[in-house]
């Protein structure tokens, strides 16, 4: 008996065991569960930040709602008067679709307060309720905080608060530090112009309570000075600047703050045009020609046609242009190309060819070569042709006399030289003809009249 009593007892309580494992299982699925799901949080973006005394800023009210469907959300916000003021509490989009209560602020408690509800619900990770502009009044640190009061509510039917999370924000505002001084240029007076002066001056202005400057020079458009003064000069030139856009950068000290920085624009370029060749096509009637300028830019070119025929030689005189630019004349003769390219900074760059002109289809490039029919056949090409011309030649005669043998190839070369003679003499016979042919008819033509 006291076996199977024993063995009821074990059984017992292995069940009491059981039943005691079930029970807290549903007790974590049923309590624990739904009370981590249930929390959100209410935050300020952006929740810190530095601003000046009379300046505006704006901050937003966010809700995560950490998967959460909401209906409903109350925020009341606490800020210092002394140090912000409010301008507007509504400004931007917002997810709250019916205002309970119009959005209300006191920039004498220094209290904002909303009421607001989504009709349907919403889950969001980042949905933004309103955003408050608000006004820098005073130096100090100021602290935006959410109130006790701040609620969000579910879209259960119930509209049961959720446990929430609530960050405020950090905001420090400065005095504003003075203006920079305004700067002028007396060498390089328009920041938008390109010079050809590479020392460039500045001067400014000295406001009344300024002890102390600090300025730099360089080729940052961000930069800014350092704290280090140089003095209470009101003037400062740099010689031998470099080509390029520069930058003079200056702040001032006033009641031991130094200000923002003020900067002047300079742009400088002293080096002319590259060098360039303008070229002649006779065949077609034009001159074209390109360069480039690395810094400031190619601003515009002027050419001169001068025809060397006259006497004495014509002064050059030029002219705006074009490239390609149509030549004038097409009589044989002596000719030069001058082509002048200037800069944006004025800077000068001059190129020119002189050329001869043998008929509409030939002409005699100076340095370069003969042009036939707009092809160029440079001085190069042309001995190489005549080099393998004469070669060619002088190989057949040494073929034909070795041969024919020596005697008989000169007796040849003889007999062709005298057949080019006759040759010779009966175009000339004929020209002979054609001229007195030519004269006839210009008397008969007379005798017409």
């Amino acid at each position: 008996m006291e076996r199977i009593h024993e063995k009821t007892l074990n059984r017992t309580r292995n069940y009491a065991k059981a039943f005691l494992c079930v029970f807290v299982f549903l007790f974590t699925l049923f309590s624990v569960e739904p009370a981590m799901a249930q929390n959100a949080s209410l935050y300020l973006s952006p929740s810190s930040g530095t601003f000046f005394v009379g300046s505006t800023f704006s901050v937003s009210i966010v809700v995560d709602t950490k998967g959460n469907e909401i209906n409903a959300v109350e925020v009341d916000l606490r800020f210092p008067p002394d140090i912000l003021q409010v301008t507007s509490p509504t400004a931007g989009e917002s997810f709250i679709a019916e205002w309970i209560t119009p959005p209300s602020y006191s920039n004498i408690g220094g209290t904002i307060s909303f009421k607001g509800g989504i009709p349907g619900g919403i889950t969001t990770s980042a949905g933004l309720i309103s955003t408050i502009t608000f006004r820098a009044r005073s130096s100090g640190v100021a602290r935006v905080e959410f109130l006790d009061s701040s609620k969000i509510l579910l879209h259960d039917g119930k509209g049961t608060p959720i446990f929430t999370k609530n960050f405020g924000g950090v905001y420090e505002i400065l005095v504003s530090p003075p203006e920079g001084p305004e700067v002028f240029s007396h060498s390089h007076p328009d920041p938008d112009i390109w010079y050809s002066n590479s020392s460039p001056s500045f001067s400014w202005e000295k406001e009344k309570g300024v002890t102390d400057f600090s300025f730099s020079f360089s080729q940052n458009p961000l930069e800014n000075p350092d704290t280090i003064s140089e003095g209470d000069i009101i003037f400062k030139s740099y010689d031998n600047v470099l080509d390029g856009i520069w930058y003079f950068h200056l702040r001032s000290k006033k009641d031991d703050i130094w200000g923002t920085t003020s900067r002047f624009q300079v742009k400088i370029d002293t080096t002319p045009p590259q060098k360039f060749e303008p070229r002649v096509d006779v065949y077609s009637g034009f001159v074209y020609f390109e360069t480039k300028d690395y810094h400031s830019g190619i601003d515009r070119y002027e050419i001169s046609l001068l025809d060397l025929n006259q006497v004495p030689s014509p002064t050059p005189f030029f002219i705006d242009a074009f490239s390609p630019f149509k030549i004038p004349f097409k009589e044989p003769g002596k000719y030069k190309v001058i082509v002048g390219a200037y800069d944006r900074a004025g800077n000068y760059q001059e190129s020119e060819t002189t050329f001869r002109l043998i008929s509409p289809l030939i002409s005699y490039i100076e340095g370069k070569g003969i042009q036939i029919k707009g092809i160029l056949f440079s001085w190069q090409l042309i001995y190489i042709i005549l080099f393998l011309f004469l070669g060619g030649t002088a190989y057949f005669i040494f073929y034909l006399l070795k041969r024919k043998g020596y005697k008989k190839g000169i007796k040849e070369i003889k007999e062709a030289l005298r057949e080019i003679k006759k040759i010779e003499e009966k175009e000339k016979e004929v020209q002979r003809l054609r001229e007195k042919f030519q004269e006839e008819k210009v008397k008969l033509e007379e005798k017409l009249k």
